[in-house]
C-alpha cells in the first residue's frame, strides 16, 4: 500500500480514520475542546498524517469539528443550518405551512417540557425564570419575541436530550418568525402581553414542580392558543374562509 503523504491515496483507511475519530470526538472530547495535533492522531490511529488531514475535513463538513487557520481542530455542537433553512424558504413561500410547523412543534415541544420536568435542575429553572421576566420587561415586539424565543431555547437544553436541542436550535428563525404572527393574531383576538407570558409561566411552574404530565399539558394548552391565534392571522373574519394557504380548522383532542 503506497503512502498517501508521497503517492496515491489510502480510501479504505480515510474512511476507517474517519470512522474512529468521529469516535474519539463523541467519546473522549467535550464541546469546546481542541483535539490532538495531526502527529498525535496519526500515531493513535496507525495511519499518515494526510489520512487525518482528510478524516478531520470530513467531520467539519458534518459539523462536529471547526478548524480555525493555525490552530487545531476544536469539538463543536452540529449546525441544524440546512434545516431551518428549509424551513424559513418555505414559510417565505408559503405563509400557511406555519400550521405544519405548529405540528412539528407540538411533537418536539410537548416532549421537551416531559423531559424538562425529569431532568431540569435548579440553574436550568433559574435561566427560563430569567428569560420569562425578560418577556414581562420587555418594551417592544422585538424584546419580547427574543426573550420567547430563548425561553424555548432553554426549555429544550433543560430537557437533557441533545438532539432535540439541536432540532429546536436548527428551527429558532421559524420558529420566532411563526411566534411573531401568532403573538398577532393573539393580540387580534383580544389578548394580552401579559396571558402570553402567563402561558409560558404554567409551563415552567408545572417543571419547578417535577410534573412531566402537567409540564406537557401546559405546553399542549399554549400550543393550541397559539394555533387559535396563528389562524386569527390567515383566516378572515368576514367569510371564514380559511385564507393565505391556512387548512381548515380541526378539533384538537384534550389531554
Amino acid at each position: 500500500m503506497s503512502d498517501p503523504e508521497h503517492g496515491e491515496p489510502e480510501p479504505a483507511g480515510r474512511r476507517d480514520a474517519a470512522t474512529e475519530l468521529e469516535e474519539l470526538v463523541f467519546e473522549r472530547f467535550g464541546v469546546g475542546e481542541l483535539l490532538p495535533s495531526e502527529s498525535e492522531l496519526a500515531t493513535r490511529l496507525g495511519v499518515s498524517r494526510l489520512t487525518v488531514r482528510e478524516a478531520i475535513r470530513s467531520l467539519r463538513a458534518r459539523g462536529l469539528v471547526e478548524i480555525r487557520k493555525g490552530r487545531r481542530p476544536r469539538v463543536t455542537t452540529p449546525g441544524g443550518d440546512q434545516i431551518g433553512d428549509f424551513f424559513s424558504t418555505l414559510l417565505r413561500r408559503n405563509p400557511g405551512s406555519a400550521f405544519e410547523l405548529l405540528e412539528v412543534r407540538h411533537g418536539l415541544e410537548t416532549q421537551t417540557s416531559t423531559l424538562a420536568a425529569n431532568n431540569a435542575g435548579s440553574s436550568e429553572v433559574s435561566t427560563m425564570e430569567m428569560a420569562i421576566r425578560a418577556m414581562e420587561r420587555a418594551e417592544d415586539a422585538a424584546e419580547y419575541h427574543d426573550a420567547d424565543l430563548r425561553f424555548h431555547e432553554l426549555l429544550a437544553r433543560a430537557s437533557g436530550n441533545r438532539m432535540l436541542t439541536l432540532l429546536i436550535e436548527a428551527l429558532a428563525g421559524s420558529l420566532r418568525d411563526s411566534m411573531i404572527t401568532s403573538y398577532r393574531g393573539h393580540l387580534k383576538l383580544g389578548g394580552s402581553h401579559a396571558d402570553a407570558v402567563e402561558q409560558h409561566r404554567e409551563v415552567l411552574e408545572r417543571i419547578r414542580e417535577r410534573d412531566p404530565g402537567g409540564a406537557a399539558e401546559a405546553m399542549r394548552r399554549h400550543l393550541r392558543t397559539t394555533e387559535r391565534d396563528l389562524r386569527a392571522m390567515f383566516t378572515s373574519t368576514s367569510s371564514g374562509e380559511p385564507t393565505d394557504g391556512a387548512p381548515a380548522e380541526r378539533e384538537t383532542p384534550e389531554s
